[in-house]
């Protein structure tokens, strides 16, 4: 039986000749997709402590360390990644650059965050633990995650928490009059 095929979140990416990522913070899942849509992996991934779908204007430029409680938020949306190193030298790949944000292994945390404990759970309220980032098992990101993502170009799609809001009343959309 063939590997399924995803349907790219973004429709006018559907002839993207990159791999791609979806994250999907209900589930708190990572999966990645070649370039013609087969899974490749899907695994559990700790998230940014603060439910949200927006960066928070105030995170920008700051050190990760000096965020607040309420900027640390995995923001939704459709990215460019490219792979890289962190400051410790540690390969990662940046889905926002500008905002430290990245796919990377876990790592060594203070033992009250229980890390471990979070990814391994099933309850994705669990996942909320991280600054920003996108976690995953350090075999999960070596064996999946860097040979789709770490060798060039790709997309990351992190899908929103909260459904899109709906306009009460809103009629369907229609075709403009000629």
């Amino acid at each position: 039986m063939a590997p399924p095929l995803a349907l790219r979140p973004v429709a006018h990416d559907a002839r993207d000749a990159r791999p791609f990522a979806i994250v999907d913070k209900r589930a708190a899942t990572l999966s990645i997709h070649a370039a013609d849509g087969r899974l490749l992996g899907r695994t559990s991934a700790l998230l940014g402590l603060t439910p949200g779908d927006v960066e928070p204007a105030s995170s920008r430029g700051k050190a990760p360390d000096a965020l607040t409680l309420a900027e640390r938020v995995t923001p939704a949306g459709r990215f460019e990644a490219m792979p890289g190193r962190n400051l410790s030298g540690e390969r990662v790949v940046w889905f926002d650059y500008d905002a430290s944000l990245a796919i990377h292994r876990l790592r060594p945390a203070p033992a009250h965050e229980r890390r471990a404990q979070r990814l391994a759970s099933n309850d994705p309220a669990q996942a909320r633990i991280t600054l920003g980032c996108v976690v995953v098992d350090p075999d999960f990101f070596d064996h999946v995650v860097l040979p789709a993502l770490g060798s060039g170009p790709s997309l990351v799609y992190v899908l929103p928490e909260r459904p899109p809001a709906v306009v009460a009343g809103a009629a369907p959309p229609r075709a403009a009059a000629p």
